[in-house]
């Protein structure tokens, strides 16, 4: 896991949709199941989405706990 990966999915904003302007890590999991399903958006917010949807599905939140300001 790139650490830099993790930084920045606890600083990026989602950029549409109903969680507009919402920090990446704090989507809701529904959220992030729904585009799991769906299929993610192409390029590096699919990535990053795909990651905060494997950290919380796992429950392993506690992994950006120290990158969070």
């Amino acid at each position: 896991m790139n650490p830099e990966i993790l930084r920045e999915i606890c600083i990026q904003k989602m950029p549409f949709g109903k969680y507009k302007g919402y920090i990446l890590a704090d989507l809701p999991m529904f959220y992030l199941e729904w585009f799991q399903r769906k299929g993610m958006p192409p390029g590096k917010l699919g990535m990053q989405l795909s990651t905060v949807y494997e950290i919380k599905l796992n429950g392993l939140e506690d992994l950006l706990k120290p990158l969070r300001k």
